[in-house]
């Protein structure tokens, strides 16, 4: 580890320090820092768990402070769908009602742009929005989002933007998306005036160099309090996302500011891009999995579903600190999957957020202590191994 020249944004109500780099000797750009918030600090790389509907789905506050959670993110365009901003806003804010007191980011609707892409319209104003609820209409701006957000009352909020397939969309439709998410970065900044939140750029560009560089000096020459990498952790090969983030990360060295990868949840995709410079990530997949009966151990994905595991005594992972791992057997958790029981979720999200913010931490202490090049070696010869990129560290 070698200490960091001290990087520090402006004072801001959300700021960031790069505390080391990863020894100069090896080629990574692998850096520790602290994101400072006023809800509390959050040591960085860091994975944010997904709370969509104000809740990380089948856990509550207590459960996601003991699997290591320091910060989470809530979906903008849900809440203000339901229950609505407004009366969020009227019970105290987002923390007083999902009873978290640590920090919190939401996301601006942008990615729902692509995940309702049969929902929803898009022009130079807006998008207008098809509720999957009960069909009824809803008009975003980047003036509505940024409304939103201030209502939720985040510790970080994030700019409005139009992300696109990085690998299906033409050059020419991911430039029109780039610099429409432009003219609406400059947009929020000037409707943003909530003076204890931050708020995050979007770099666009899909997987095509000059334009991921173009964003790139775009969105850095705004005052965001810091820079999220958007549009990647869709349909891009694990080589395309890393060669868009060697494009975007070396244009952004000399830069104090916090960088957030949108979107991306495998802890072998975690580790490559902490390798590439990357300070943030958030992803719905350790939670998604869980709840489909994949547990994520040291030595493989395991399917609790899977009949060979309702005979089996052990735990999911040995020595693992999480709920399942202390008290139950593989066999009760594979019971309670074929039973259909609401413990099953519980059990099985607390391991795989267990297991991927240990994954963060382990990776931490790695770049701390100068090892990180050797756990990133290790990692990439188990997934060469597996030839597949999603499966656990």
């Amino acid at each position: 580890m070698s200490v960091a020249p001290v990087m520090v944004a402006a004072e801001r109500p959300v700021t960031f320090r790069v505390e080391a780099l990863a020894t100069s000797a090896a080629a990574t750009r692998a850096r520790l820092g602290t994101l400072h918030t006023p809800h509390g600090d959050v040591p960085t790389p860091m994975f944010m768990p997904v709370g969509t509907n104000a809740t990380v789905k089948a856990l509550d506050p207590d459960d996601l402070r003991e699997v290591g959670a320091r910060i989470i993110l809530a979906n903008t365009y849900h809440l203000a769908l339901r229950p609505g901003h407004e009366r969020i806003e009227r019970l105290g804010g987002l923390h007083r009602f999902m009873g978290w007191d640590g920090p919190i980011l939401t996301d601006s609707g942008g990615f729902q742009v692509v995940s309702l892409g049969d929902l929803r319209s898009i022009d130079d104003d807006g998008v207008t929005f098809r509720s999957h609820l009960d069909g009824s209409t809803h008009r975003f701006t980047p003036e509505h989002s940024i409304a939103v957000q201030q209502a939720l009352g985040a510790d970080i909020a994030v700019a409005f933007d139009q992300p696109v397939p990085p690998h299906a969309t033409a050059r020419v439709d991911a430039a029109e998306a780039m610099e429409r998410t432009h003219r609406w970065a400059e947009r929020c900044l000037a409707a943003h005036d909530r003076a204890d939140q931050a708020l995050f750029g979007i770099i666009q560009g899909g997987l095509d160099p000059e334009l991921r560089r173009t964003s790139t000096r775009f969105i850095a020459d705004l005052p965001f309090d810091g820079l999220c990498i958007g549009g990647l952790a869709g349909d891009e090969t694990p080589a395309q996302r890393r060669a868009t983030l060697d494009v975007v990360v070396p244009l952004l060295a000399d830069d104090p500011r916090p960088r957030y990868l949108m979107g991306l949840g495998s802890p072998i995709d975690l580790i490559d891009a902490v390798d590439a410079g990357v300070d943030l990530f958030d992803s719905v997949l350790p939670a998604r999995v869980a709840r489909n009966g994949s547990l994520w151990t040291p030595e493989g994905r395991l399917n609790l579903r899977n009949a060979r595991f309702l005979d089996d005594p052990a735990p999911v992972q040995e020595g693992c600190p999480c709920r399942l791992c202390r008290t139950f057997s593989r066999a009760y958790l594979a019971h309670l999957f074929r039973a259909d029981e609401l413990l099953a979720y519980r059990l099985a999200t607390c391991h795989n957020l267990t297991f991927t913010l240990d994954f963060m931490a382990r990776i931490r202490s790695a770049i701390a202590d100068g090892t990180f090049p050797h756990l990133l070696r290790a990692q990439l010869a188990k997934r060469a191994e597996t030839a597949s990129a999603e499966d656990p560290a």
